[in-house]
């Protein structure tokens, strides 16, 4: 008060109107944050009273009549816990034993670099938190390494390296004619790349290495939600734990348990021993206190019990093979309703593609053709929500869009 006294008898201002001009400065320069290409999606499709909208661009789970699900194995770990939880914080690690059946999931059951403790892994906050702390600790402990990113990826991953100011790179993942993988020029990609490089890879079900000592780091977002098994789907990072290879994992049980509003996720890294996987752990806990100091208990406990309980486990297991299913089966019903009408294009990608998402090829324009007349939405660079599609809206889909690519 004194201070604020001083500087009004020097400038003549009034504290009220002192305060309410360095307050009316404070924020003004700033401008509106571009929409996000998914949630933007979203927004346009909620504005819309149209009775025939349809929205492709949702990135969680649907039914066949287009509502959110909540699965069975979820609501019984529910039920075992009300009543029974107190609220205090877990360590800035987690839950201990949410990470371990976390590591078993992804690594196997008996992982030999699990029981000789050659893993640092913390809880997350979903994938996405998953990810943004492996990029403060890459830019805080590989300071000179890029982070090579597949075009086209979740455009999450630029952002999140982006602020963690790791440099980027892409690397070629997608062949737009066969709308496929092209892997000869990934494999130029990573052939060319300095040494020592970072390279971000979708475990399974891209949303949309051992060269030169390159460092892998998956992001395994839909382990059992692609193909309906978690062991096929975790097959990947199996494969480069044989063949010797140090590597960091993101996990999210947001898709695979529809956990989505829970933020619960797992980082971890193989380290060369145990000595340094409890130093890397350490500092993983450092960068994550003053970020948000200790993750959420509730979705931790409930991913814990699934993953510990045989029943409850065997019930997951069928639920997410359930969820898969569904969704595979909605790639055919897309396919044949596309063939159906007469299209003289293939699409045979559709059902060669796995996922949630399908890489349609669709082009920026049609997108916007299949929005403006017949209100359906999905992001810009055609990327389709499988989750989005049932029984009930694939022939209309599938008819807007042989109208919108007629002339390709």
């Amino acid at each position: 008060m004194a201070m604020r006294a001083a500087i009004s008898r020097r400038t003549g201002a009034t504290p009220a109107s002192f305060g309410a001009r360095w307050a009316s400065s404070w924020w003004g320069h700033v401008d509106p944050a571009p929409k996000d290409p998914i949630l933007g999606v979203t927004e346009a499709f909620l504005a819309d009273p149209s009775p025939n909208k349809v929205n492709v661009g949702v990135g969680a789970y649907r039914d066949d009549d287009g509502k959110p699900v909540v699965l069975d194995c979820v609501r019984q770990a529910e039920a075992r816990i009300a009543g029974n939880l107190n609220m205090e914080y877990l360590p800035m690690g987690g839950s201990n034993h949410m990470v371990e059946e976390a590591l078993k999931l992804a690594c196997g059951e008996n992982s030999e670099f699990i029981k000789d403790k050659r893993i640092a892994a913390v809880q997350a906050l979903s994938g996405t938190g998953a990810c943004r702390l492996f990029a403060d600790f890459q830019k805080r402990y590989q300071p000179e390494s890029e982070i090579y990113i597949p075009v086209p990826t979740w455009a999450n991953h630029h952002n999140i390296w982006r602020d963690a100011h790791v440099p980027q790179k892409t690397y070629h993942y997608y062949h737009p004619e066969s709308r496929g993988l092209d892997f000869s020029a990934m494999m130029d990609d990573i052939k060319n790349a300095p040494k020592g490089s970072f390279f971000l890879l979708h475990a399974c079900a891209h949303n949309p290495t051992g060269e030169k000592g390159h460092f892998p780091f998956f992001d395994m977002a839909y382990q059992g939600f692609a193909s309906g098994d978690p062991e096929r789907d975790a097959k990947a990072i199996r494969i480069f734990l044989q063949d010797g290879h140090l590597l960091g994992i993101s996990q999210s049980f947001a898709k695979n348990m529809g956990l989505y509003g829970q933020r619960v996720g797992c980082l971890s890294v193989l380290c060369d021993n145990e000595k340094q996987a409890v130093a890397v752990k350490s500092r993983l806990q450092q960068i994550a206190r003053p970020m948000y100091s200790n993750p959420p208990v509730h979705g931790s406990l409930l991913v814990s019990i699934i993953l510990s309980d045989p029943d409850l486990k065997k019930l997951w297991l069928k639920e997410v093979k359930g969820m898969a299913d569904r969704i595979i089966g909605m790639r055919i019903a897309l396919q044949k309703n596309l063939e159906k009408v007469g299209s003289p294009l293939s699409w045979e990608h559709i059902t060669k593609q796995i996922g949630m998402f399908c890489y349609s090829g669709l082009t920026p324009e049609q997108v916007d053709r299949l929005t403006s007349k017949f209100h359906i939405y999905m992001t810009r660079n055609g990327r389709i929500s499988m989750a989005g599609v049932t029984t009930k809206n694939v022939e209309y889909l599938a008819n807007a869009i042989h109208e919108v690519t007629k002339s390709s």
